[in-house]
Formats: structure tokens, C-alpha cells, sequence
């Protein structure tokens, strides 16, 4: 008799997921917030972009709050009279975009050029880490502020320069995982069998390293993002007429004392979205993790 007593309803694997970051809170609402934050990068031009770039000299650094003038006014105006909801919404696409496009590509070239450092030769292996420490060895920042200056700041020009600084972390963390992967029975076992190396590369390893690279990169879209923002505050970022959080707060900083909330707010989703990625990033270390994600199915049994 064939095994056909597997229960028809076991949930599949978004469900399972689903159930565990029902059961970690914190890890929800950081999902809720990024989604929230997700929307507006994808609709906010759309929708807010004619009031997020007209100008109204008459309301001027107006105070938050104050509602008599609709609800898109309640958090203030900046020096030129613009709501600071609207430009917020508005400024969330630029700055996701340059976020996701270094993270993105940092990623893919990192891993790949780890992927063929740790099973390829030794000698390229060690040319390849050679190459990541060079990088390394100067901050990143500076690398990005020399290379602003040189080429002018622009989105391309940005989304490069941070994703060269970000590719060595990639490429050593996946060459580290590859070193000790290929040694497993099971890629022995491929090798025996006659598979190709890119097929037991791409089929039999990268699927075991891609957890431990999903929360890198998780983390390290705040970092990324936070170094847009800088680099914004420093002036050689996304200049205007286009518009970043960075940015807002470095058109603010001038007004601190008069008009706190110009740089406020940018701030603020700054720290809640960099906050909501840290949380985010914790929750899936253990749920990408099959020795400790018991721990977050076991809350959603309990909470079930």
C-alpha cells in the first residue's frame, strides 16, 4: 500500500512562513511598516508629486499639526511652502531605488565572484580575496565621496558606487560558506555522479548559502541606505530638483533651531525603516534557519 496518509492540509511553505512572523511581533510590524514604506516608493510620485514640488511662500516652515489647511499639511511645511508628508512619500522612491540597486548589485556580483572563488582554483580564489581586501581597506564613504566628485552625483552614478563598496562583504561571506559546503557528503556525492561543477554550484550549494546572503542583505540595505543619506547630507548625493530623505534633512539643517521639523521627519523614517530592517533581518536568521526556527513555530502553535 503506497504512503498516501500525508495529511492533505499541512501548510505550505508561505503559510509556514506567514505562521512565524505571526508569532514574532515585532518582526510583523517591521513587515507592515516596510510594506507601507514599499507603496509609497512604487505610487507616492503618482499621487503626491504635484504637491510635493509646488511651492506656497505664504506657508513657509508652517508648524505641524496645524490641520486647517488639509490633512496632507500635518507635518508642516519646509522653506518653500511644500508639505513635508507629501515630499516624504515623494522622496521614498529615490531613496528605496538607490537602496535596492546597490544592495541588489553588490549582491549578485559578490556572490558570484564568491561562488567561483571558493570552488574554482586556489589561485583565483586568493586573487579574487585579494581584490574584496583592497576594497576594504578603504572606508566606503570616502570611496564614494571621491568618486562623486570626479563623476558628478547622479542615481546611476550613486547606485554604483555603493554597490562596488558592498560587493567584498558578499563575495567573502560566500566564498567562507562555499570552503566549507563543498566538503559535504552530498556535493561528493554529485561529484561521483558526474554532475558539472556550475550545476552543483547553482543546484546543490547556492540554495544552502542563500539564507545566510537573504540577511545580509537585509541589514545591508540599511547600511546602504543610510550612506545615501549621508552622502545627501554632505551635498554630493541626489541633488535637487530630485529628492531623497538625506537630502530633505541636509535642506533642514539650517532651520534646526527655528523650524526642528524640516529635518525631523526625513529623519525619523530614516530611523523606523532602518529600525524595521534590523528587526526584520533578526527574524529571518531564525526562520531561514532550520535548527532555530522551531522556536518561532513553536509561538505560533502557542498563539494558534
Amino acid at each position: 500500500m503506497t504512503d498516501m496518509s500525508m495529511p492533505m492540509d499541512e501548510p505550505g511553505a508561505l503559510r509556514r512562513f506567514a505562521r512565524m512572523l505571526w508569532a514574532d511581533k515585532f518582526a510583523l510590524c517591521a513587515a507592515i511598516f516596510l510594506v507601507v514604506v514599499l507603496l509609497m516608493a512604487i505610487f507616492g510620485p503618482m499621487l503626491m508629486g504635484e504637491l510635493a514640488t509646488k511651492q506656497n511662500l505664504r506657508g513657509r516652515n508652517a508648524p505641524p499639526f496645524d490641520l486647517s489647511r488639509g490633512w496632507v499639511w500635518i507635518m508642516g511645511a519646509d522653506a518653500l511652502g511644500r508639505p513635508l508628508l507629501a515630499r516624504i512619500v515623494v522622496a521614498a522612491q529615490n531613496t528605496m531605488m538607490v537602496a535596492a540597486g546597490g544592495v541588489l548589485g553588490s549582491a549578485v556580483i559578490g556572490t558570484t565572484l564568491g561562488l567561483v572563488a571558493g570552488f574554482g582554483s586556489k589561485r583565483l580564489g586568493e586573487v579574487l580575496i585579494q581584490l574584496a581586501n583592497i576594497i576594504m581597506s578603504f572606508p566606503s564613504l570616502l570611496i564614494a565621496v571621491v568618486v562623486l566628485y570626479i563623476f558628478g552625483p547622479s542615481v546611476p552614478n550613486l547606485i554604483i558606487v555603493l554597490a562596488i563598496t558592498r560587493i567584498p562583504v558578499y563575495l567573502r561571506t560566500t566564498r567562507a560558506e562555499v570552503l566549507e559546503i563543498r566538503e559535504r557528503m552530498f556535493v561528493q556525492a554529485a561529484r561521483v555522479m558526474g554532475t558539472s561543477s556550475r550545476r552543483i554550484l547553482f543546484r546543490h550549494i547556492l540554495p544552502v548559502v542563500l539564507p545566510t546572503l537573504v540577511t545580509i542583505a537585509t541589514l545591508d540595505f540599511a547600511f546602504v541606505m543610510l550612506a545615501e543619506s549621508s552622502l545627501s547630507f554632505l551635498g554630493i548625493g541626489i541633488q535637487p530638483p530630485e529628492i531623497t530623505w538625506g537630502l530633505m534633512i541636509a535642506q533642514g539643517k539650517q532651520y534646526l533651531t527655528n523650524a526642528w521639523w524640516l529635518s525631523f521627519w526625513p529623519g525619523l523614517a530614516i530611523i523606523l525603516t532602518t529600525l524595521s530592517l534590523n528587526l526584520l533581518s533578526n527574524w529571518l536568521r531564525i526562520a531561514l534557519d532550520p535548527t532555530q526556527r522551531w522556536r518561532l513555530e513553536m509561538k505560533g502553535a502557542t498563539h494558534d
